[in-house]
């Protein structure tokens, strides 16, 4: 089934675990001696691969006009060249754990941001999940160990994490230019994050690109991996709102827990196990939430529907997902 087809509570399942390959995918290639400004570009490249092909056969490529370009510019340095690099930056200095729970903070964060401009708000079942969420992302972060380090500027750093996130997801909502697709979007907005990377290579001179020539599998892994995650991000944006869509950082945090048990022989005590009961717990209450809604959205169809009536409908443009 094509991502055009799938619900929000599907997409959101899907990303998230997608986006969790990260972990995995990045710390191999850091092994290996990719540096972190590489691999993220990596990423990038790898959903404009898998993107590019279906635009170019709906002719949907050209040049982008001037409010998608402005919409793909801010969201392509927020969204994603700005939360890497702020990301890479700080773990040096506060750790793996406390950079997960600042992550663990932006469904939080989204929702205050997304009230203060009106958006809507998960019903109680969805708020209950996002607290259950937001309290097992933060047990697995606390319990993973990586201590912080740093002096408070890097934990002032570190606490803004949640905040760019934040701005990036409600960015995305109110500035969706109208008739503009997901793919065409997700594509331009991973192009200036790529234009900012290529920036940094001419900057550091290069440094960790040549290890990709030793990695090629696990390259193409991680832009398969992005391609398919990113398709599905931007519908997921359309169509579960910014506060949905933050909680892909549950399922990632699940995903990362699990991988690291099975792939590097990570050790995770019980309280760890428990932060990732907590998250599938909140998964599901705001699965439930979610088609709760989408119940209430849905038209009840009369028992008897004069033709007169059928021409008669009005709905609330929505962006596109075609």
């Amino acid at each position: 089934m094509h991502t055009k087809d799938l619900g929000p509570g599907a997409l959101l399942l899907i990303t998230g675990g997608l986006i969790g390959l990260n972990f995995p995918l990045g710390k191999l290639a850091g092994n290996a001696g990719a540096g972190p400004v590489v691999w993220a570009a990596v990423v990038s490249l790898g959903a404009l691969v898998a993107i590019a092909p279906g635009l170019a056969r709906h002719r949907r490529l050209g040049r982008p006009g001037r409010k998608v370009a402005g919409y793909a510019l801010i969201s392509g340095l927020i969204s994603f060249a700005g939360v890497n690099l702020l990301l890479f930056a700080v773990i040096p200095h506060v750790g793996a754990a406390v950079a997960g729970l600042m992550f663990a903070l932006s469904p939080v964060a989204t929702l205050a941001v997304a009230r203060g401009f009106g958006l809507a708000s998960p019903g109680r079942a969805g708020l209950i999940g996002l607290v259950l969420g937001l309290a097992g992302a933060a047990l697995v972060a606390l319990t993973k160990g990586g201590a912080a380090t740093g002096g408070g500027l890097w934990m002032l750093a570190a606490a803004s994490l949640p905040l760019v996130l934040a701005a990036g997801n409600v960015y995305r909502s109110l500035a969706w230019p109208e008739g503009a697709s997901p793919d065409l979007l997700a594509f331009w907005s991973h192009a200036a994050a790529l234009a900012a990377y290529g920036l940094l290579f001419v900057w550091s001179g290069g440094i960790g690109l040549a290890a990709l020539t030793e990695i090629p599998w696990l390259t193409l892994a991680q832009m398969l991996a992005a391609g398919a995650a990113f398709r599905a991000y931007f519908r997921l944006q359309a169509r579960g709102g910014p506060v949905m869509l933050s909680q892909i950082g549950y399922v990632a945090a699940g995903v990362g827990l699990v991988a690291g048990v099975l792939v590097f022989g990570e050790p995770f005590g019980p309280m760890s196990w428990a932060g990732a009961a907590l998250i599938a717990a909140g998964l599901g209450f705001t699965l439930a939430d979610n088609a709760r809604t989408a119940a209430l959205a849905r038209p009840a169809t009369p028992r008897i529907a004069p033709a007169t009536d059928r021409s008669r409908t009005c709905s609330k443009a929505a962006p596109t997902s075609t």
